[in-house]
């Protein structure tokens, strides 16, 4: 195979403008792992190549680095708020279904922690009102004036905090290395965890 050859196999793929949903659905796709991967400050110019698209048809389909975020961590959170609103939920199923995305991926993580300097300044806003849709769906299963390990009374914002605290300890090579590290930092803090998977509304209930 000529060099010209092997150069004209990893230009972008042009799919058109009739392609627009699969550019789309490309970059998506491409975004989410490698997010999952190197977290939110993954440049943008290594998931148009991942997607196999130009940045412009990036740049097209998403103005700036915060829309790519949204769309990626949508998921993610409507996941929980799902979990978190199926008939006879509890905070451990719920907390099952976070533990799966901390250790699935590293932009999940990234944005749960948006507050510290490390995180983009074009993204931290967004990503804190995702961390605040997060926030709220764990808090309706938490009783009033008690913590997440049901212990002392607490400030509402205790659960977050353990949360971080978990997602700091989620790290290692692999997923598995990564769910047993986050579910040993949970026993610590005296706090249950039902299974760690990801929602899905066939099995709720």
């Amino acid at each position: 195979m000529t060099q010209q050859a092997t150069q004209e196999e990893r230009r972008p793929v042009n799919h058109g403008p009739r392609s627009a949903a699969r550019n789309r659905a490309a970059l998506v796709a491409a975004a989410r792992e490698i997010y999952a991967e190197h977290g939110l400050d993954a440049p943008l110019s290594a998931i148009a190549r991942r997607a196999g698209v130009g940045q412009g048809s990036l740049y097209r389909h998403f103005p700036d680095r915060a829309a790519v975020v949204a769309v990626v961590l949508e998921e993610n959170v409507r996941q929980i708020e799902q979990a978190a609103a199926a008939q006879d939920a509890r905070l451990t199923d719920v907390l099952g279904v976070l533990t799966w995305h901390l250790t699935e991926s590293a932009a999940f993580i990234a944005f749960l922690r948006a507050d510290e300097a490390s995180t983009r300044p074009d993204v931290r806003a967004h990503a804190l009102a995702l961390a605040g849709r997060v926030e709220r769906a764990l808090l309706r299963h938490l009783p009033d004036g008690q913590s997440v390990d049901g212990g002392r009374p607490s400030a509402a914002d205790d659960i977050m905090l353990a949360v971080a605290m978990v997602s700091g300890a989620a790290t290692g090579p692999t997923r598995q290395e990564r769910e047993r590290r986050a579910l040993d930092a949970w026993r610590l803090l005296g706090v249950e965890v039902g299974p760690v998977r990801p929602f899905e509304a066939s099995t709720a209930g």
